[in-house]
């Protein structure tokens, strides 16, 4: 899933920034005009291909979204709606397990028909829990890449604006790591995954998610405060 999703990623995220790109250099759009895009730029507000525009910075798209307050918060509402469904599958999978056990313990005691129409039972429940578990993958996959698509959507331009703000030429992402991925070695001084992810929490306006309650500290008579929890990060190595 972690390929397949971090490549759906970056073309979602191509297809936003050459929209975005293009946007800024149509001078004959309603829309206002990016500064790169203005005929005379003011001195205090240059086009973005300055001296400082050939750096090339790197972003884990991927991290990007599901750090982003607004990816825990949906990524978080999608797990919950899928429970019911894993705990169909759990049961499913529990009885099969069951029968299995039945078969390896009493098979040799059972007649060779009741013995038979148990092995056909446990086949059958056995491919039926393998369709239902196929097809909640692939339910869950749509699900969660269509959270990626609308967050990506939108956090498309906040990279791009990040990136000429601060005068990169290039950002390649990291999602994927060589070699699979692009990227062999980075500094992590070049990552900007933490400033877009905080950049567009709040152009998004969607609050943090409440930290998790710490549990409380073992020992009798304790006064001291149980320590704050710890915000809660996505998968992979945190963002420089």
């Amino acid at each position: 899933m972690k390929s397949k999703f971090a490549y759906f990623l970056l073309a979602v995220v191509f297809a936003s920034c050459a929209t975005v790109l293009a946007q800024a250099g149509n001078n004959d759009s309603a829309l206002p005009a990016a500064p790169s895009a203005t005929p005379a730029p003011a001195p205090a507000d240059p086009p973005t291909a300055t001296g400082g525009g050939n750096k090339v910075g790197t972003i884990n798209i991927e991290q990007a979204i599901f750090a982003s307050n607004e990816g825990q918060r949906d990524f978080e509402a999608l797990s919950k709606k899928l429970e019911p469904k894993q705990t169909e599958l759990k049961g499913l999978n529990d009885e099969v397990e069951s029968l299995k056990k039945q078969l390896n313990t009493s098979g040799d005691k059972l007649g060779e028909d009741a013995r038979n129409n148990l092995v056909k039972q446990i086949e059958q429940k056995q491919k039926t829990l393998e369709r239902s578990m196929q097809d909640a993958r692939d339910d869950a996959q749509a699900q969660q890449n269509e959270i990626a698509q609308r967050i990506l959507q939108k956090m498309a331009p906040v990279i791009v604006n990040y990136a000429e703000t601060a005068g990169f030429g290039m950002i390649v992402d990291t999602s994927s790591p060589w070699p699979q991925g692009p990227v062999l070695w980075a500094l992590p001084s070049m990552d900007i995954t933490r400033a877009v992810v905080e950049a567009y929490n709040v152009k998004s306006g969607v609050p943090a998610p409440p930290k998790p309650v710490a549990p409380p500290k073992s020992g009798a008579g304790s006064t001291r405060p149980s320590a704050p929890a710890t915000k809660p990060q996505s998968s992979g190595a945190a963002p420089k």
